[in-house]
């Protein structure tokens, strides 16, 4: 069964899309089949993953959104691209800030996502989603696609705040009953420095103010300049630093996925 992991933060630059990658990319290495969806019309993932000018596709999530806006007929598995690292990308580009405005014409407008993403599963073990770092429709949608949740957060200030917008909008999801079923499938600490006393004190800050709310992964992601050179040169942190700190981390993180959803291990 095809499992549908948005990753969400309302903030930006707290590691979502390098997450979304690294994460696709190790399932995909444990030998699942793995889509990344990219829901920001900034195209971040897809230039993660060696796209460089996402603009000029001809396919994009926006067709797909755009389409459905407008009633027209599409096939789902146009455009999907496939990345040399084992995994399918649905891509995106600034036609989705356009599509965005007119999402609110469209019948049950906030399903317009799980629609296109059901006509998928079939092919998949795990979708995820990489969502934009705001509160708007497209967000709304990739909420109400997915399963469940991964909130990447920064060990900052300024983070944790961002953590407290993000877990009462699934609650709000849950509550107005658009999505139900969605959990989170836990908070992940990315940018993690231990060895400064701040970065611990907003640690034990996040445990002491979300603990109760939502799971913590046992894994976190260590600070890495070898992370950002990965997505600067279109490859996942496997490929650009095998036996690196960071690496070693996501390789963790995925086998705590796959644990905590009963593959390859018992929760």
């Amino acid at each position: 069964m095809c499992k549908v992991i948005a990753v969400a933060n309302h903030k930006g630059g707290v590691a979502k899309t390098t997450s979304t990658v690294n994460i696709g990319i190790g399932l995909a290495r444990m030998g699942q089949k793995v889509l990344l969806v990219d829901s920001d019309a900034q195209a971040s993932l897809t230039s993660s993953l060696g796209f460089r000018d996402p603009d000029s596709l001809k396919y994009s999530i926006a067709t797909v959104f755009d389409r459905a806006i407008h009633g027209k007929e599409y096939d789902p598995e146009e455009g999907i691209l496939h990345h040399e690292e084992g995994i399918d990308l649905v891509p995106s580009s600034i036609d989705l800030s356009v599509c965005e405005a007119d999402i609110f014409k469209a019948y049950r407008c906030e399903y317009i996502l799980k629609g296109y993403l059901s006509s998928l599963k079939k092919k998949y073990d795990w979708i995820l989603i990489d969502c934009p770092p705001s509160l708007s429709k497209l967000t709304v949608n990739d909420l109400v696609a997915a399963d469940s949740v991964i909130i990447p957060a920064q060990t900052g200030y300024l983070s944790t705040k961002g953590l407290g917008q993000i877990i009462d909008t699934i609650r709000a999801i849950i509550r107005c009953r658009v999505n139900f079923r969605l959990k989170v499938e836990g908070i992940l600490l990315t940018m993690v420095d231990s060895r400064t006393n701040y970065c611990k004190e907003i640690i034990q800050k996040i445990n002491e103010e979300y603990g109760d709310q939502a799971p913590i992964f046992n894994s976190s992601i260590p600070m890495s300049v070898k992370v950002a050179e990965a997505s600067k040169l279109g490859m996942s942190v496997y490929r650009r630093d095998p036996k690196g700190k960071a690496t070693m981390a996501y390789e963790a993180l995925v086998q705590e996925i796959m644990v905590n959803n009963r593959i390859g291990g018992e929760a």
